[in-house]
């Protein structure tokens, strides 16, 4: 074990407050999570509380040991606002999978956004599976809610800090989408993808197998 000195004792009294901070924010939304009946998996962790949102006749799921960084102080890419998980119409639903990880991220769903296992959001990521408000503004005025339409997310998924992603879009499995991108159309499997709109920039070569895979086909 390497000697405490005053170099590394700042970073080490970090490491030992963020655990703690952790474990009373986690604490905090756990009990959010029962209050607003929201099913966590196993496992999960909270750097600062969320705000969540579940209309009644709605549902929100998360996976086992997903990661939710909400504080200032749990993500140095910088974080701008809480994680946001918010149903907005009857029906909808918001199912995140297993070994993800958000900071900052906010999720609206009037349908459905269903995002896979071992995904990473980044910093300020915005999901959203509507409008939230029409295009024609005597709609608008009258209340009427903006058009909305399914998003899903594959396994392994990386969505760059910043990125915006748009309804009706289907992002394909290990695909990487580039910071301060807005996607407004599907993405295929494994490619690299950036811009406004996002579009595939690039093959992902595969190092091995895919995750969960056996090497042998």
């Amino acid at each position: 074990m390497d000697l405490i000195t005053l170099d590394s004792l700042p970073h080490l009294l970090n490491i030992l407050l963020d655990r703690i901070r952790c474990r009373i924010s986690t604490g905090g939304a756990l009990l959010k999570a029962w209050w607003w009946n929201i099913e966590v998996g196993k496992g999960c962790l909270f750097y600062g509380v969320p705000i969540v949102q579940r209309l009644p006749g709605t549902s929100i799921t998360i996976g086992k040991s997903c990661v939710f960084r909400s504080a200032e102080w749990s993500n140095y890419a910088g974080i701008n606002h809480p994680c946001i998980l918010a149903s907005l119409a009857t029906g909808a639903k918001i199912t995140i999978g297993e070994n993800c990880g958000l900071s900052g991220a906010a999720i609206g769903a009037a349908v459905s956004v269903e995002i896979g296992s071992r995904v990473m959001v980044g910093a300020n990521t915005m999901i959203c599976d509507t409008d939230w408000h029409p295009v024609d503004s005597c709609r608008r005025y009258r209340g009427e809610p903006g058009d909305a339409a399914r998003v899903i997310i594959g396994d392994d998924v990386w969505l760059g800090a910043n990125v915006v992603v748009l309804k009706g879009v289907d992002i394909g499995a290990g695909a990487v989408i580039a910071a301060n991108s807005v996607v407004t159309r599907s993405i295929p499997p494994s490619v690299v993808a950036g811009g406004i709109p996002a579009r595939p920039l690039k093959k992902i070569p595969l190092s091995g197998p895919v995750f969960g895979e056996s090497a042998e086909k």
